[in-house]
């Protein structure tokens, strides 16, 4: 087992990408840190804009617990220290980032017994969804499965993500509780189709698909009600020159896909949906998790 001190940095993610509902995701370029090392009893310390209290179920603490479980082993215990600038509840995935960097821990912790793969799989269960968690591991944009766990890179090409985020948040149970039970089938071809052209987008290089690969009727229509100016703001975007637009997550971050040069206009047009408290952000395309030496 290695000893000592280990700092994982793992990236916020837009889960979705519009059409590709709990199926695809990718990372940006924020990230949350996580130092930890071996101690006497558990201690967790959590800073940023996303801190949360230190209780014992913290979710860097289940993930910790859950890759060791995979690995037959009692978790020993642990000090850790997170830094979380991404916000919580506004889809940027904080909970799969902090789920994944506790898995992280332990498996470099064991030696690397899980691998990547095997913390995917562990926080994929956990997280019952893998659009957020696979990104947090890999980078870039994932195509993902959770049952049976499988997760597969996509190419990523040279765009920039703007991204308006409201301060107001919209709580995951909050956001699926809005969903339907049953769609009609129409809906369901319909997002079939158009998160099937954001693998081939990016593979051919024809960014002009993305705006269509990011049209949706599986989620965003259904949670508006709880993002207001949410379609006045996707059409604000194209105007300005974007890719394709989607909801990051459950909301209500919207993200912009764009290509370098177009970030100011589109940010523009952004500004009025973050609001009052809101914010806006240019952000690159993020690495999977990585270890920084410390």
């Amino acid at each position: 087992m290695i000893t000592g001190v280990l700092e994982v940095l793992v990236p916020a993610t837009l889960a979705n990408l519009g059409s590709g509902f709990d199926a695809l995701g990718v990372a940006v370029d924020v990230y949350l840190t996580v130092r930890a090392e071996p101690a006497p009893c558990d201690r967790f310390v959590y800073s940023g804009e996303g801190a949360v209290p230190p209780t014992p179920d913290n979710l860097v603490h289940q993930g910790y617990r859950a890759a060791w479980a995979e690995l037959g082993q009692a978790a020993p215990p642990v000090a850790l220290w997170a830094d979380n600038p991404i916000p919580l509840a506004r889809g940027m995935g904080s909970s799969s980032a902090a789920l994944v960097a506790g898995a992280a821990v332990a498996d470099r912790m064991s030696g690397g017994k899980l691998g990547k793969d095997g913390v995917f799989a562990v926080t994929a269960r956990i997280e019952g969804h893998p659009d957020n968690v696979a990104p947090a591991v890999y980078g870039g944009f994932v195509a993902a499965l959770a049952d049976p766990p499988l997760a597969v890179p996509l190419p990523v090409p040279d765009v920039r993500f703007v991204l308006a985020i409201p301060a107001y948040e919209v709580p995951t149970p909050l956001a699926r509780a809005a969903l339907p039970g049953l769609y009609p089938l129409q809906d369901a071809v319909f997002n079939l189709a158009r998160s099937a052209l954001w693998p081939a987008a990016l593979a051919s290089g024809r960014l002009e698909v993305l705006r269509e690969a990011a049209r949706d009727r599986l989620h965003q229509p259904h949670r508006a009600h709880l993002m207001p100016g949410l379609e006045r703001a996707l059409e604000a975007a194209y105007a300005a020159g974007a890719l394709a637009a989607f909801v990051g997550g459950a909301g209500p971050t919207l993200a912009a896909v764009v290509r370098p040069g177009l970030e100011a206009p589109v940010r523009e047009a952004l500004g009025g949906y973050a609001g009052s408290g809101g914010r806006t952000l240019i952000l690159g395309p993020g690495a999977g998790y990585t270890w920084k030496e410390t």
